[in-house]
């Protein structure tokens, strides 16, 4: 095997999990970009040593993820573990990950002095200005809150919230959960008689239709959204 392949790898109760992946594939995966894990794998093996070819017993396999499928191990391991980018490739991700959360800046928040939108340079530059950095480990959206909080001593800035009243089906409840706590402010919450979760949130307005359509997508269009 190549010394210069992409790993991604995932530590679990003392074992090292690892698979071989083409990075970017692998990032639109882990982002939920991409579907297919078997278009983002190199080769459908689990391994203990990516580079010596070392492959994991399924014995072991079945015991820890209690599945010898490398299909739906390798995505377990490159949705929570961690992959192991070139400089190039992380330079090129923080890059995109900053472009984007300018981009929600300028659309979503405005000048209180104007009512107009911040130019993304003046976004840019306010960062630089405060020494902000993203973190890797992070989505935009959950960062979002926190650099607007970083920002606005630096510019002045105004963000439209958007309430929305959320019901989620009793079988989505665990992985929406997730998402839900993510992408908004948690205002109240109930758990139903049938298993289902009702939540009011919060967030900025621009992240409303990109929030809904990731709901729609984990709950395959039955999750119930009211404003």
């Amino acid at each position: 095997m190549s010394a210069k392949l992409t790993i991604a790898r995932l530590k679990k109760f003392g074992q090292t999990f690892e698979i071989s992946v083409d990075p970017d594939l692998a990032l639109e995966f882990k982002q939920g970009k991409r579907n297919d894990i078997h278009e983002v794998l190199h080769a459908e093996h689990i391994y203990s040593d990516a580079s010596k070819g070392l492959k994991i017993s399924e014995d072991l396999l079945q015991k820890i993820f209690k599945t010898t499928d490398p299909l739906v191990i390798a995505a377990v391991i490159v949705k929570e573990g961690e992959i192991q980018l070139t400089a190039e490739h992380r330079k090129k991700e923080q890059e995109q990950k900053l472009n984007r959360l300018i981009d929600l800046i300028h659309r979503q928040a405005v000048d209180p002095k104007t009512g107009y939108p911040h130019p993304p340079g003046r976004i840019r530059a306010a960062m630089e200005q405060g020494k902000m950095h993203l973190d890797d480990h992070r989505t935009v959206e959950e960062q979002f809150d926190e650099v607007i909080s970083k920002l606005r001593p630096i510019l002045p800035i105004n963000i439209e919230q958007k309430k929305l009243t959320l019901t989620i089906p009793p079988q989505f409840t665990g992985k929406a959960y997730a998402v839900v706590k993510s992408g908004s402010k948690i205002l109240s919450e109930t758990w139903n008689p049938d298993g289902s979760w009702t939540a009011t949130v919060e967030m900025p307005a621009g992240l409303k239709f990109e929030f809904i359509d990731k709901l729609n997508a984990l709950t395959h269009g039955q999750v119930v959204v009211r404003e």
